[in-house]
């Protein structure tokens, strides 16, 4: 079963012909889309979304020259935004019957943050989004799990997704520190820039070199493609007793590819939200 199916190809595919609609050049425009068009048309079984779009960039930067959207502002804006709210956070989770349980779901809503798989990022949604934290019993189940299999590990991968989820990861990966002291804990951010998904920069902006030791993946894709990641990565994957990983990008990429890996996310686009079977915004925490 092909990872893009047709109703996700068909989404990819005019997601990038909305973003040429206000390009003069014409003849560059057909151009790309045809060669996006192409390589939709050639994708393998095996091939993700974020890898596809990675090779969208490319074509876009024969044709265009750098890429067209700058997320710098937008990355630092809800990086402060989210840090901004550190205080009042930190205290909930520290009055929080089980506080690990509250900072990791209070983390999944940061998930919300993505400037690529939302058609929009409201912040007054966002904001709202914390009034009804959602703990369904799947996901007590899963964190169960969770738990149980960090107990008896030595070392904890987190896939980084976006900015200002990441600031409350930071807020997660403290309490995963009081929890489990002898636990060595890493953070995969992306190893170039790609959308608001968080990079080194990003990563020291925000201090998660503070509680966790930080390394690229040595790519810019907007999720985590084991083949095109960097040795120091792979081998890093190979051996981390515990993955969590955050995001539909990383989901898309890394599920399914006979690895072990918790998977925390928000359902945003229609391909999530059929394949669950749930509403738009539904957290999904989940063990493959």
């Amino acid at each position: 079963m092909r990872r893009v199916n047709e109703q996700c190809a068909a989404c990819l595919y005019e997601k990038q012909e909305n973003s040429m609609k206000e390009t003069t050049d014409k003849d560059k425009v057909k151009a790309y889309l045809d060669d996006v068009k192409s390589i939709i048309e050639c994708r393998d079984d095996k091939d993700s979304a974020p890898y596809l779009v990675s090779l969208f960039k490319e074509k876009y930067k024969k044709h265009f020259g750098e890429t067209a959207t700058n997320f710098a502002e937008k990355k630092r804006k809800y990086n402060d935004l989210v840090m901004d709210m550190l205080p009042a956070l930190a205290d909930r989770i520290y009055g929080a019957e089980d506080p690990l349980k509250e900072s990791m779901f209070l983390a999944r809503i940061g998930n919300y943050i993505d400037f690529g798989a939302m058609n929009q990022v409201d912040e007054k949604k966002f904001m709202k989004l914390f009034d009804d934290l959602s703990i369904s019993p799947k996901d007590e189940e899963v964190y169960k799990q969770f738990i149980k299999e960090c107990e008896e590990a030595k070392s904890f991968l987190l896939l980084a997704d976006n900015c200002g989820e990441i600031v409350l990861d930071v807020l997660f990966l403290e309490q995963m520190a009081a929890r489990f002291k002898d636990l060595a804990l890493y953070v995969m951010v992306r190893g170039e820039e790609v959308l608001n998904d968080v990079t080194m920069e990003d990563a020291m902006y925000t201090g998660v070199h503070n509680v966790a030791m930080v390394i690229g993946n040595g790519n810019a894709v907007a999720g985590t493609v084991y083949d095109l990641c960097s040795d120091d990565a792979k081998k890093l994957i190979d051996n981390v007793d515990v993955i969590l990983s955050k995001g539909q990008g990383n989901y898309e990429s890394f599920s399914g590819m006979g690895r072990h890996a918790f998977y925390s996310f928000l359902c945003k686009c229609d391909l999530f939200i059929n394949r669950f079977n749930v509403p738009k915004l539904t957290g999904m925490f989940i063990c493959e």
